[in-house]
């Protein structure tokens, strides 16, 4: 292994790191929510526009430090989208090749922003296959898959150094109520879950953890059941989040509660959004956001008060042929307009 340029790739990871500020967190404004206060973690801040910036460079620094990764190697990945934008991003500032192994039906600007970074897609029509054709590439090409899916959970240091929980309690300090009654997010690989939940036990919180799980996915029902082995036959419809096989960084013993998003409700939210926040974002924030109503609308009704804080992964700029085309919405996602009633009658 040539260690000078292994520690030159490191310096030049943390060199980035250091150029980069952290995310911001966004109040809304929802005046129907007495004394229940809503913040968005906003990650589509981040250099490459999401959440999996930090994931990315964690994968990363775990590959080089375990040395996997060496001047050269071909990275590898599977990836609905803005894993492998982000991971495209540190690929081109080490100077490495990248692949994206995707859905054929990924969202058009993510396919743009990979090659925009030197990146190459390799396209799979089924999304359950994505894992067989990333490995076949590594073995074909003798590169490193960096399997998002399994190390996610491991890569990202939960125990601190600025992980994305340390960094939402450190912003709420100054707030009203600076420890957060529930968080609430998503999860595509598990990780930022694992994180969080781990980060709230290791510091004593009485946060609750919640994780809202799209249809077509099989995280709640492991959750539920215990059951690993499960498998569904379709991808989620919501990139970036649920997945057709329980993925190994996927850690349910951290997770206090799932709620069951429908795919219609997840896109009538983020449109819900744009109107609140005045920005777009992504179908995964508007899963997040359907469950922060849910939990606002039962706090309300049982007259408690306190924080809910949820992730905004990425902007909804990338999205703009698909979750806010109106005739890909109805012909691929189904009738919105049940969940924005609903929204209308929980938000007032």
């Amino acid at each position: 292994m040539n260690s000078s340029w292994t520690t030159r790739a490191i310096n030049e990871i943390n060199a980035d790191y250091q150029r980069s500020a952290d995310t911001h967190l966004i109040r809304l404004a929802l005046p129907t929510f007495p004394g229940i206060p809503v913040y968005l973690k906003d990650e589509s801040t981040h250099p490459t526009g999401s959440l999996k910036h930090r994931l990315a460079r964690s994968l990363f620094l775990y590959g080089l430090c375990n040395g996997w990764i060496q001047e050269g190697t071909t990275i590898i990945e599977a990836s609905s989208g803005s894993t492998a934008v982000s991971e495209a991003y540190f690929a081109r500032l080490l100077g490495l090749p990248f692949i994206a192994v995707m859905p054929a039906r990924t969202a058009q600007r993510k396919i743009e922003q990979i090659t925009f970074y030197g990146g190459r897609c390799h396209f799979v029509d089924n999304p359950c296959e994505i894992y067989a054709a990333s490995e076949a590439l590594a073995r074909e090409l003798n590169g490193h898959y960096m399997d998002q899916f399994t190390f996610a959970e491991r890569a990202t240091d939960w125990r601190g150094n600025n992980n994305i929980a340390e960094s939402i309690f450190q912003q709420m300090a100054s707030e009203p109520f600076a420890i957060p009654t529930h968080i609430v997010m998503s999860a595509g690989t598990g990780g930022t879950s694992a994180t969080i939940g781990r980060w709230l036990r290791l510091k004593g919180h009485a946060t609750r953890l919640t994780v809202v799980d799209p249809e077509n996915s099989v995280f709640l029902d492991y959750w539920r059941s215990g059951d690993a082995g499960l498998t569904g036959t379709i991808g989620s419809r919501i990139e970036g989040i649920g997945r057709p096989r329980v993925e190994p960084s996927f850690m349910p013993g951290v997770i206090d509660d799932m709620l069951r998003v429908p795919d219609a409700a997840s896109v009538a939210t983020l449109q819900w959004l744009e109107r609140v926040l005045g920005r777009r974002a992504g179908a995964s924030t508007g899963a997040n956001m359907w469950g922060v109503l849910q939990l606002a609308a039962k706090m309300r009704e049982e007259g408690r008060q306190g924080a809910i804080v949820t992730l905004l992964c990425d902007s909804g700029e990338r999205y703009l042929d698909t979750y806010y085309n109106p005739v890909w919405v109805k012909e691929n996602i189904g009738d919105t307009r049940p969940f924005s009633d609903q929204i209308s009658m929980i938000t007032g």
